[in-house]
């Protein structure tokens, strides 16, 4: 968006994440906000676009971040939510390690794209895109990645991929990206929803 010449407003209540942010931010139209998103500083109708990736799903009542983000959020503007989807490797690993105590994430629940779309209408919201994506790289490389940590061996965050292979499993994903099946199979999920 700040390419397009927008300005971004990115809000977290850590100082930590904003820090992290900040030292890697591109452009100086991102304004950081130190700010729970149940309880943002913003005015009424402030935005075009609400987006929160990997937020939703730590929430045991998704409700009061709902409902601030419908009330910074422009009529007729969007709301873009991005969730771990439910019917994935990741999350019966996830619930694993969450019962375990070794989950990195702590509490974390997923959805469908289904029951996603019914929580967005009863906030009034219009699902307009439904859109997925896998791990990339892979769930299995991350586990692998993580486990060889321990024993101080590094794999690169995203490795150099396998040719042929990688190219034959990105095209399958395209082909299936087109299939309401394919938003079964993706690690997260995500919908476009307009305000009435």
């Amino acid at each position: 968006m700040n390419r397009l010449g927008g300005v971004v407003y990115l809000l977290d209540y850590s100082k930590e994440s904003l820090r992290l942010v900040r030292s890697s931010a591109e452009s100086t139209n991102v304004k950081f906000v130190l700010a729970d998103g149940r309880s943002s500083p913003f005015k009424d109708n402030a935005f075009d676009i609400v987006f929160h990736q990997g937020l939703l799903e730590h929430f045991p009542s998704p409700f009061d971040l709902l409902r601030e983000n419908l009330r910074i959020l422009k009529r007729g503007g969007l709301l873009v939510v991005d969730v771990p989807q439910t019917y994935h490797i990741y999350t019966i690993l996830k619930h694993v390690l969450i019962t375990l105590g070794l989950w990195f994430g702590g509490w974390e629940r997923q959805f469908t794209i289904t029951s996603l779309a019914k929580l967005l209408i009863q906030f009034g919201l219009q699902p307009i895109h439904f859109y997925g994506n896998w791990s990339q790289p892979g769930i299995f490389y991350k586990v692998v990645r993580e486990g060889l940590k321990r024993f101080k061996i590094n794999l690169p965050m995203y490795p150099r991929y396998f040719g042929r292979i990688t190219a034959r499993f990105h095209g399958l994903q395209e082909r299936l990206r087109k299939k309401k099946l394919f938003l079964y199979t993706v690690l997260s999920i995500g919908i476009i929803a307009r305000k009435h």
